[in-house]
């Protein structure tokens, strides 16, 4: 191999490697979000049945539980948000990876000399091509999305 193709492998192998580990990370928020999902639905039923027992409670204890309670929604909520933009991310990702297999694939076609190639192969290229240019316009939407969300929130 010349320098410049096993510089091209090794670059592709970290960039691989990078992909599977921010996977790896938002598996694990995931999973973290789910629990605290569960936590605090778990505290949201105790303060609605505790709300719901009005016997002699104080008034200014009703709107403590009241006060936890919307806190709880507003978590909660902001944890959904993050679930979505992590969703966003994974989805990324995974288009990411499939950009750079496609890429790969069209490169080995490019590489090939035009006299070479047969019609089964210049059709490929243009299948191939084809899915690149979908894969690419899949990812300009995630973001546009994910620029709407940033400034939405703003």
């Amino acid at each position: 191999y010349p320098t410049w193709k096993r510089t091209l492998t090794r670059r592709a192998r970290e960039a691989q490697m990078n992909r599977f580990c921010k996977a790896q990370t938002i598996q694990r928020r995931l999973e973290e979000i789910e629990v605290t999902f569960r936590e605090l639905e778990q505290q949201g039923i105790k303060l609605e049945k505790l709300l719901r027992d009005e016997d002699g409670n104080p008034a200014d204890q009703k709107t403590q539980w009241m006060n936890q309670l919307l806190y709880l929604v507003q978590k909660k909520n902001s944890l959904m948000s993050e679930e979505s933009d992590l969703m966003i991310a994974v989805q990324e990702l995974k288009l990411e990876e499939q950009q750079w297999q496609l890429d790969h694939k069209l490169r080995y076609y490019m590489n090939m000399e035009e006299s070479l190639k047969t019609p089964e192969d210049c059709a490929a290229e243009q299948e191939i091509l084809a899915q690149l240019v979908e894969v690419v316009n899949k990812r300009n939407v995630l973001i546009h999305i994910q620029e709407e969300k940033r400034l939405s929130e703003l």
